[in-house]
């Protein structure tokens, strides 16, 4: 049976760059001059540093300009965390990369799937990943399009499609 899996996964070297680029440009700017203004990049955490509430938004916007430039989705970013104090008079705000589909994420896909019953697929939810299974390659396809219609709080993308 022809399968496809449904993957959040964001391009981590692209991201790399974006916080390298922004770390640059926060370097040379004018108004950040003597400041501790910075990214930090920890696997999939970026710790964003800035003396007021007001500098901290300016780094997160420089970020992401530099992650638009890079095409890095900037939906793969959680920024629920609220800032918090750091040492000195400064303050952080932790942003999570988003990476793996979450349980409720893919129940949506899930339920997304089995209520296109003309499209007679299934759907299951492996680790971080949801396998979409179905008889006819058209109806995967269609699947495709209608997860990505439906679903636009997550860049999700496509992978491993197959035709056993």
């Amino acid at each position: 049976m022809p399968s496809f899996d449904v993957l959040l996964k964001p391009n981590t070297v692209e991201l790399k760059n974006a916080v390298d680029q922004a770390q640059k440009e926060i370097s040379t700017r004018f108004d950040f001059r003597g400041t501790p203004a910075a990214v930090e990049q920890k696997e999939l955490e970026l710790t964003i540093i800035g003396n007021s509430d007001f500098q901290v938004k300016q780094v997160r916007d420089v970020l992401i300009s530099k992650l638009a430039k890079r095409n890095v989705d900037v939906r793969f970013l959680d920024e629920s965390k609220p800032m918090e104090k750091a040492s000195g008079d400064t303050l952080k705000q932790l942003i999570v990369v988003k990476s793996g589909i979450d349980k409720d994420l893919g129940k949506k896909i899930q339920t997304l799937i089995k209520e296109a019953k003309a499209l007679k697929l299934s759907a299951s939810l492996q680790g971080d990943v949801v396998r979409v299974t179905g008889a006819k390659r058209d109806s995967l396809q269609e699947a495709i399009q209608l997860i990505r219609t439906k679903i636009t709080e997550a860049p999700l993308s496509f992978d491993n499609f197959r035709e056993k």
